[in-house]
């Protein structure tokens, strides 16, 4: 070989070497492949996609796509299609956990292929290795400090009489209607013996200016000033507040409830590496504090708050439920309490 064949082909090769590490610097892991998730839509979303998705695009090449709906209409759609799943991963609360474990739509999320896992905070998982706990909507007692002088301080104070035809309520189809349990168990009832709570609520019946069907309907509402107090959530009164209406949460000294929000992976999805990065980065700092910067729900790992958040956030652990037994008495608890507030 001539000498400076030789020197084209020794200079090509070594541009070859050094221009390698760049290549496969710029790969991206999982390019090409979009997540399907059931979405609750608006400010959640959003949050989700900031914190969680757009900086797994950024670093993989991962693209997410969310579905807004409602829990309900997407685990029917999701059941009917367990062969071929519309979602790959599922976001739901405590009630639906329990109907997508025994469904067996779901594979459990373990701390090998998501090392995150171990941050999360005792207490919270509390359906085994099932599902990635990462937000909390706590469920208080609220009241218009420009309305109403003296403080609500309890759950059962929806049945005082300085409420009268001020106050709304979720509807017991809505899983906010755990403050029901709260009025049972105030007033020494249980899980098990609701009827101390029908009765508060018999009592609260002039009080009750509306049912509402939706958190959206219940917070304008309270931003029209049509009603003054009632029952809602900490992270929903939180964003009133922003609208400049003086709305108080309080704590009862039974303490409150609470719904849990966990991240799922479908069993049957294409790409469970993918589905655990996922996981992984929502359980990260920045995936943690997306929720809680939008609209103040509470968080569910050892992630340090800062000091805006610490302010606003109840960081108090909410009382512990069992959800079986709340889930099986459903249809009648919704039957029980529309027969008393609609009659």
């Amino acid at each position: 070989m001539k000498r400076r064949t030789f020197l084209k082909a020794v200079t090509a090769a070594a541009a070859s070497v050094l221009g390698a590490p760049n290549v496969h610097g710029q790969s991206k892991k999982f390019a090409g492949i979009t997540l399907r998730i059931n979405g609750f839509g608006g400010v959640w979303d959003d949050a989700l996609m900031k914190g969680v998705a757009a900086p797994l695009e950024e670093k993989y090449g991962l693209k997410v796509q969310f579905f807004a709906g409602s829990q309900s209409a997407d685990f029917v759609k999701l059941l009917a299609n367990k062969e071929k799943p519309p979602f790959d991963l599922f976001q739901a609360d405590d009630i639906f956990m329990l109907e997508l474990i025994k469904a067996g739509l779901i594979n459990e999320i373990n701390a090998s292929d998501v090392p995150n896992v171990k941050r999360i905070l005792p207490g919270f998982r509390a359906h085994g290795d099932y599902g990635a706990p990462f937000n909390v909507a706590s469920i208080h007692p609220i009241y218009n400090s420009k309305y109403i002088k003296q403080p609500l301080t309890s759950y059962s104070d929806i049945a005082r009489p300085d409420l009268k035809s001020r106050a709304v309520v979720p509807s017991p189809n809505l899983t906010t209607s755990l403050f029901l349990l709260g009025l049972a168990e105030e007033n020494g009832g249980s899980i098990t013996n609701m009827e101390p709570a029908y009765k508060i609520l018999e009592a609260a019946k002039p009080n009750i200016v509306a049912i509402a069907q939706t958190t959206v309907a219940q917070l304008q509402m309270l931003q029209n000033e049509e009603a003054y107090g009632g029952v809602f959530l900490a992270g929903s009164a939180y964003k009133l507040r922003t609208m400049g209406v003086p709305i108080e949460i309080a704590i009862p000294p039974k303490g409150f409830y609470a719904l849990t929000s966990y991240m799922n992976l479908v069993r049957g999805m294409k790409y469970p590496e993918a589905g655990h990065a996922f996981v992984e980065q929502l359980l990260s700092d920045q995936g943690m504090l997306a929720i809680p910067q939008a609209i103040r729900y509470g968080v569910t790992t050892d992630v340090k708050l800062p000091k805006e958040l610490s302010r606003d956030l109840i960081l108090k652990a909410p009382n512990k439920v069992d959800w079986s037994a709340w889930g099986a008495d459903t249809s009648a608890r919704i039957e029980r309490v529309n027969k008393i507030l609609r009659s």
